[in-house]
């Protein structure tokens, strides 16, 4: 399958990663290769973090994990049924207290943005899309929870 492109137009020059990152509503089932997979978590565990304490965490199932799938996909907010098509799904949240002294890491959200950042960006050079939105988390009273649903 062609990568579909829809990069933006700068008055200023970007990096092309940036200009390429798109979110759109549609994903093709078609399989990723895990190579690519563990790419996208590799780009993420190079971002910067408070103390270097990488508070992110990533859950993913793809269209092959029947089980796993079908617990990430009813987590799935009800306007976001269509993520259901794309192959890969991924939840990411935040461990919210530092794991050297147990104390609360206020920069964990911040920091799970950036690595997801990082993720995002590196989805162009791998000809993959994807699509950060909400996931239903009834366990807090804030929204930890965010995601990428990737396609070819």
């Amino acid at each position: 399958m062609d990568y579909p492109r829809k990069p933006v137009q700068t008055t200023i020059p970007i990096l092309e990663a940036i200009r390429d990152r798109w979110s759109p509503l549609a994903f093709s089932d078609h399989p990723i290769e895990q190579e690519k997979i563990a790419t996208l978590f590799e780009a993420a565990r190079w971002a910067p973090s408070s103390f270097n304490e990488q508070p992110w965490r990533y859950v993913y199932a793809t269209k092959d994990d029947k089980d796993d799938r079908l617990k990430l996909e009813s987590l799935l907010v009800e306007g976001n049924s269509w993520a259901k098509n794309a192959y890969l799904l991924v939840l990411s949240f935040a461990v919210p207290t530092f794991a050297r002294n147990g104390k609360e890491n206020r920069h964990a959200m911040h920091d799970l943005g950036a690595a997801t950042g990082f993720l995002a960006l590196q989805l162009p050079s791998l000809g993959l899309i994807g699509h950060q939105i909400r996931w239903r988390d009834s366990t807090s009273p804030r929204p930890m929870a965010r995601s990428a649903f990737l396609r070819n």
